[in-house]
C-alpha cells in the first residue's frame, strides 16, 4: 500500500477529514413540478489541494472541485441538469437514491448511451422525496468515483426543520503516495476480491483540516454521505449524543444508536440531529473506529471560546415529515431468495475443498470475483435476474454467503428493511442501500412501482465491477 503524505502529528495512516463547505449552485425557488431550472455540471480533470501543505492532487471532478457542487432544491421541483463530459473517456451520472424515471437513471447501455468525451446529456426528473442524496458516475465507477467524481444533492422539506445549521459532510478516502497523488491501481484483483479499495487518507468535503468550528448550545442537522469506493465508517462523537432522524434520505423515528456509533456503508447516508452540549473553548474528537485496530481521529468539534451556551433545553428531537412511499403488502408479497457469494475465502468454495478452491481461482483469473445467485455479471447490459410486475409487492430474502461486508443497492425504488438474521428490526426503516455483514441474512420488501430495467448491486465499487451486479426488470 502506498504510504500517505505526512501532514501532521497523527500516528495513524489515515488523515483527518476536512470541513470546507461545498459551493452551491443557484437553487431554484419552489415553482412547482412543471418548472425546469437548468443546472450544469462539467466532469473534467482538475488539480485540488486535498491535504494542507501538500502539493495539489490530480483528480477527476465536477466543476473543478471535490466534492462537486452541492445541489439544493425544493421537494416537488422538476430539475434539469446538463452534464458536459470533459473527461478523456465516456461517463454518466446516477442520482443515487432519487426515484427518477428509468431513462434518467444514468446507467450506460441500459438507460442511456454513455456520454462521449466532448458531448453532453440533459437529465430531467422530478424530486418526489425530501432528503439527502448524492450523484456519481455509473461508467467505470471504481475509477471515476475513486478519482473524485461525486457530489451531494439535497432535497429540502416543504417546511423547514428547526435547526441552527444544516451541514453536509461528504466522506471519501484516497490512496495517496508521498507526492500527494492518487495511486492509479484501480481495478486490481487484490482489492476486488477482498474488502475493496481502501485508501490511506480520508477527506471530508474534499479536505483534511483539523477542526470543525461549533458554538455551544447550537443544534445541527448533520447530513453524512459515504462517497468512498469501499470504506465503511463507524463514527463516534465523543461527548455528544447524536440522534438519527433519516436513513438514506428517508425519515425514521428519532433514536440514538445502541452503541453511540453512526455506521455508514459505501453509498449510505445518515441524517443526525446533534446538540452542541460541550464546553466553550474545548475540542471533542469525532473518531472513526469501524475497522479493528485502525481507529483514527476524523476531526475535532472545536467550540468557540467564551461563547455562552443557550439557556434552557432544546426540547425533543423533531421527527421529519414522511415521504409518500408505497407500503409493501406483506400479506401478499412474492418471495425471492437472493444469495451473494464469492470473494477471497469464499465459504462455499472453501466447503468444496480443493475443487472449490480451483473454481474460485479460475473465476478470479477471468476478472470475476463475486456472484449473485451463482452468476457473475460483467458490465451493465445483461439479461434480467428477475422480472417483476408493476404495482406488486416483493420480498427479497437475502443472504451474504461471503467473508466480507456488502452494501446492497437497488436503483429506482426504496425498500423496507424487515429482519436481520430472523429478528425484526427495532423500528421501521426505509433504505435504498442495506449493509450486510459476513454471513448475515436480511429481508427487505418493496412495491415494484417504477417500470424499467434497474441495477441491483454491491456498492463496494470493486465488488460491483468484479461480478456482484444484476438487473431487475419491472414491467
Amino acid at each position: 500500500m502506498a504510504k500517505p503524505y505526512s501532514v501532521s502529528r497523527r500516528t495513524v495512516l489515515i488523515g483527518a477529514a476536512g470541513l470546507a463547505a461545498t459551493a452551491t449552485l443557484p437553487a431554484a425557488s419552489a415553482r412547482g413540478a412543471n418548472s425546469s431550472p437548468a443546472l450544469r455540471l462539467t466532469a473534467a480533470p482538475a488539480r485540488v489541494r486535498l491535504v494542507g501543505g501538500a502539493p495539489e492532487t490530480a483528480v477527476w471532478c465536477y466543476d473543478g472541485r471535490v466534492p462537486g457542487p452541492e445541489l439544493r432544491l425544493p421537494q416537488g421541483e422538476r430539475v434539469r441538469v446538463d452534464v458536459i463530459n470533459g473527461l478523456p473517456e465516456p461517463t454518466t451520472v446516477h442520482w443515487h437514491g432519487i426515484r427518477t424515471p428509468n431513462a434518467m437513471d444514468g446507467v450506460p447501455d441500459v438507460t442511456q448511451p454513455a456520454i462521449a468525451p466532448g458531448q453532453s446529456f440533459s437529465y430531467v426528473f422530478d424530486l418526489p422525496d425530501a432528503g439527502t442524496y448524492w450523484y456519481h458516475p455509473h461508467y467505470r465507477s471504481a475509477a471515476q468515483v475513486g478519482r473524485g467524481l461525486f457530489g451531494a444533492i439535497i432535497v429540502a422539506e416543504r417546511e423547514a426543520v428547526a435547526v441552527d445549521r444544516d451541514v453536509v459532510w461528504v466522506l471519501h478516502d484516497w490512496r495517496l503516495g508521498r507526492d500527494a497523488q492518487d495511486q492509479d491501481d484501480f481495478g486490481n484483483m487484490m482489492d476486488a476480491s477482498h474488502a475493496g479499495r481502501l485508501g490511506n487518507t480520508v477527506t471530508l468535503n474534499g479536505q483534511v483540516p483539523e477542526k470543525f468550528a461549533v458554538r455551544a448550545g447550537e443544534r445541527l442537522r448533520l447530513r453524512l454521505i459515504n462517497a468512498a469506493n469501499a470504506r465503511i465508517f463507524g463514527l463516534d462523537f465523543t461527548g455528544h449524543r447524536p440522534w438519527i432522524v433519516a436513513l438514506d434520505g428517508q425519515p425514521i423515528a428519532p433514536h440514538q444508536p445502541a452503541d453511540g456509533r453512526i455506521v455508514l456503508g459505501p453509498a449510505q447516508r445518515v441524517d443526525v440531529i446533534l446538540d452542541m452540549a460541550g464546553e466553550p473553548g474545548r475540542a471533542y474528537a469525532v473518531v472513526d473506529g469501524f475497522y479493528a485496530r485502525q481507529a483514527y481521529r476524523l476531526v475535532d468539534l472545536a467550540y468557540e471560546p467564551g461563547a455562552a451556551p443557550r439557556s434552557g433545553t432544546r426540547g425533543s428531537v423533531p421527527s421529519l415529515p414522511p415521504n409518500a412511499l408505497a407500503e409493501p403488502d406483506l400479506e401478499r408479497t412474492e418471495r425471492h431468495a437472493i444469495e451473494f457469494g464469492g470473494g477471497m475465502m469464499d465459504p462455499k468454495m472453501m466447503r468444496g475443498g480443493m475443487g472449490g478452491m480451483m473454481g474460485m481461482m479460475d473465476r478470479m483469473g477471468g476478472g470475476m470475483a463475486w456472484t449473485i445467485n451463482g452468476r457473475s455479471a460483467s458490465g451493465h447490459l445483461h439479461e434480467p435476474m428477475l422480472s417483476l410486475r408493476t404495482g406488486r409487492s416483493y420480498l427479497f430474502a437475502m443472504v451474504n454467503d461471503t467473508a466480507w461486508h456488502h452494501p446492497i443497492h437497488l436503483h429506482g425504488m426504496v425498500f423496507r428493511v424487515l429482519r436481520r438474521d430472523g429478528a425484526p428490526v427495532p423500528r421501521p426503516e426505509w433504505r435504498d442501500t442495506v449493509l450486510m455483514a459476513p454471513g448475515e441474512r436480511v429481508e427487505i420488501a418493496f412495491v415494484a412501482d417504477n417500470p424499467g430495467d434497474w441495477m441491483f448491486h454491491c456498492h463496494i465499487l470493486e465488488h460491483q465491477e468484479a461480478g456482484m451486479m444484476a438487473t431487475i426488470r419491472v414491467a
